[in-house]
């Protein structure tokens, strides 16, 4: 029951959120927010050529360019979630989207590759400031009966962001120059900056004292992971840079722990992995991000490699697993009102075991129907499993939290891309080169890229065949990874109903203050 006035003098004044009209509005501006981030990160390697010819950079810069936003954005993903909590996180969501713009804007005057790697790592700081503020902006906007449609909206663009971006890439660079990749974002970040101001309502965390140490134990312990993750396979583990990476990891994460346990106002609040929704839904998201960064990492080279489509064909081609995990997105979030969460991340990381077992008989002359049935089926496995995991991880992060909680979706999910990356990309190139003649090349046996470079047809019809083999092997792991993902679910995730809808409430305005007695 609802009072008007005061009825006693000790009361507790109670907020009852009450939906915002213009959360679908908002929800749009988020999606925008996210899919100028998706795009941007997966169009930039098609600029690599264009790169090397007009700034003169070397493979290394070229690396450089590439993991300098990763390592940033990583880094700081878990900052920057407090920070939305303590000072507002429509604050943090316009402060990214100008660095991001600004600095996309920087990128079209670069004269050395340096330049340009300064420019990603400064775009990888708005990348972080934004990504963890459209999920807990998203957390705060909807009610819990309607958040998990949200949720399947903001999957479903970050899936087709990721299988557009190939395509809307290959268009500038095929039309413009490679600076047309940056001019992009601008337009967008403008246009989303200016919406998020007219629509957005503020909303911040209850206010606690800053974790300084926190911040720096967090940014050193994520970016030394992620680095170690990303050299490893490149470089060897044995190397001595790798090492040190890997040590400055495993001490700056471990003493990040430890000082969350001690200090009275931690950056994280480690309660959080002591409920077993946020922790298996965790694990379940690492795995489901391991299965995504595995299809785009052997598919966009089979198909430009070992097919020889164009980028734009490739990314074309790819465009059937979007389109099946938008759908499946909305089926998934439908079925989420009837039956459980665990249920339909199990049920969707069994369907995309099931992709990776058609993807594993792909052949240099396979069809094109081969490809589109293993594509649709892992789509469909993804909108199955993606908005349950989300909500689940979430539906456990207390709203004070809610930053947090999101950098922590968004850093799981980054673990889980760089591990694919890891373990897939070791086995690619060990098996590759191990099925290639020895009286190859060595450009050749280093790797497709360089085989197809030589234009000797012997050397290239023997590459694709080390690579379907390599990237047989590859899909087999990847099934393995998401059946152990399926018994991780069943066993770490509770068994709880799906709620019942709570009630919409008629008021529009956004809260509503409820007085009870003591």
């Amino acid at each position: 029951m609802s009072y008007s006035v005061r009825m006693q003098s000790h009361t507790v004044r109670e907020e009852v959120p009450v939906r915002d009209p213009r959360r679908w509005w908002i929800l749009a501006v988020l999606c925008l927010s996210l899919l100028v981030l998706v795009v941007d990160n997966t169009v930039l390697n098609l600029a690599i050529p264009a790169l090397m010819t007009d700034l003169g950079a070397t493979p290394s810069d070229i690396q450089w360019v590439l993991d300098a936003y990763i390592l940033v954005f990583a880094g700081l993903l878990l900052t920057s979630g407090a920070l939305s909590d303590r000072y507002g996180r429509r604050r943090m969501l316009l402060i990214g989207l100008a660095l991001f713009g600004g600095a996309s804007l920087l990128a079209l005057v670069v004269q050395e590759p340096w330049h340009l790697i300064a420019v990603r790592a400064l775009m990888g700081v708005g990348g972080a400031l934004l990504m963890p503020s459209t999920l807990s902006i998203l957390i705060t906007v909807f009610a819990e009966d309607e958040r998990r449609k949200a949720f399947a909206a903001w999957s479903a663009v970050a899936m087709v962001g990721v299988i557009a971006g190939p395509t809307v890439g290959g268009f500038l660079l095929d039309q413009y120059w490679w600076g047309s990749i940056f001019l992009a974002n601008v337009p967008i970040a403008i246009v989303a900056i200016i919406a998020a101001l007219l629509l957005m309502p503020e909303s911040k965390g209850p206010a606690r004292a800053i974790d300084p140490l926190g911040a720096v134990l967090s940014t050193v312990g994520m970016s030394a992971l992620v680095y170690a993750i990303i050299a490893g396979p490149v470089d060897g583990w044995s190397e001595p840079r790798v090492l040190i990476a890997v040590g400055l990891a495993v001490v700056g994460l471990i003493a990040f722990i430890v000082w969350e346990r001690r200090t009275e106002h931690p950056m994280l609040p480690l309660g959080l992995f002591r409920d077993r929704r946020f922790s298996g839904a965790s694990f379940s998201i690492v795995l489901l991000s391991f299965g995504t960064g595995a299809l785009l990492l052997m598919l966009t080279q089979y198909l430009q490699l070992v097919q020889g489509y164009t980028p734009i064909k490739a990314g074309l081609a790819l465009l059937p697993y979007a389109v099946a995990a938008a759908l499946f997105n909305a089926v998934g979030a439908g079925l989420g009102q009837r039956v459980s969460n665990r249920l339909l991340i199990a049920v969707g990381l069994v369907v995309i075991a099931a992709g990776f077992c058609v993807i594993a008989f792909l052949d240099a002359d396979s069809s094109y129907g081969t490809l589109i049935a293993g594509l649709l089926i892992m789509g469909v496995g993804g909108g199955l499993a993606g908005p349950a995991a989300y909500t689940t991880l979430l539906g456990a992060v207390p709203p004070q939290h809610a930053g947090v909680g999101s950098a922590l979706n968004d850093t799981v999910q980054q673990v889980g891309m760089a591990l694919s990356v890891a373990v897939l990309g070791s086995v690619l190139a060990s098996v590759y080169t191990g099925r290639m003649p020895e009286s190859a090349p060595d450009a050749a046996r280093e790797s497709i890229a360089g085989a197809v470079a030589l234009g000797d047809p012997g050397i290239i019809a023997a590459a694709r065949e080390a690579f379907v083999t390599a990237m047989a092997l590859g899909s087999w792991i990847a099934v393995a990874f998401s059946l152990a993902a399926v018994a991780l679910a069943l066993i770490m995730l509770p068994r709880t109903k799906p709620a019942a809808p709570a009630a919409p409430t008629a008021d529009p305005t956004p809260e509503l203050a409820k007085t009870t007695t003591h």
